[in-house]
């Protein structure tokens, strides 16, 4: 299940708000009372989304955060940006390779 801030920046940015927008003006909060995650703050000039509005974007925000953490584990095994140029300067083909190999073992939806 999608997390509830990702399907509501999903919703935020299909009505035309930017990324900066949606971080600097909503909020979302959990008072650990089972009720679970809910809008705290919301200083957009778009209306609340209905739950079924948020629903909507389960797939979408699913994917968003399957990729993330793609990228995630990528990044680990690519390590750092000086050690690739130094492979690179090396050996080319072995830093091609190796990259390839990271890439397929770890695939993006």
């Amino acid at each position: 299940m999608a997390k509830f801030i990702n399907k509501l920046k999903l919703y935020c940015l299909d009505k035309g708000k930017t990324e900066e927008e949606f971080n600097s003006k909503v909020q979302c909060q959990n008072d650990k009372d089972g009720k679970g995650d809910w809008i705290s703050y919301w200083d957009l000039d778009i209306d609340k989304p209905t739950d079924d509005e948020l629903n909507s974007f389960e797939n979408n925000a699913n994917k968003e955060e399957n990729n993330n953490t793609v990228d995630v584990t990528r990044r680990t095994a690519y390590g750092s940006w000086n050690e690739q140029l130094d492979e690179i300067y090396h050996n080319i083909d072995n830093w091609k390779s190796r990259i390839k190999k990271v890439k397929d073992d770890n695939p993006k939806s």
